[in-house]
């Protein structure tokens, strides 16, 4: 077992997660993170951290397509070990729906 990044972290991008991890398996993209599932030690330290329930098991059914795009991300964005500041407009975006498909930017983060 693993734990992924879904799509609710998508322009939300609080980070409290990060800095908790023991093994520093978070990785940054432009406007969401990312867990390297191949260095998850599966510790879950990181799940309550999320405010907005944005992580998850890779056993939660549908979390399939997530693994595969945390790997990917997770291999072309820089690794992030310290907490930044979200988005100013964060808390705007915990309720949008389809965020992947209509706000999701595959660019790396600024680490």
């Amino acid at each position: 077992m693993t734990y992924i990044v879904t799509e609710a972290c998508i322009k939300c991008k609080y980070m409290d997660c990060v800095e908790i991890c023991p093994v520093n398996c978070f990785y940054e993209g432009e406007n969401m993170l990312v867990i390297n599932p191949e260095e998850c030690i599966d510790c879950g330290v990181c799940v309550p951290e999320c405010p907005i329930d944005a992580i998850q098991a890779d056993t939660v059914e549908g979390s399939e397509p997530w693994v595969e795009f945390n790997q990917k991300y997770s291999n072309e964005w820089p690794r992030i070990t310290l907490k930044g500041v979200p988005p100013a407009d964060a808390d705007d975006w915990t309720e949008v729906p389809d965020k992947l498909a209509n706000h999701f930017s595959p660019k790396p983060g600024k680490s």
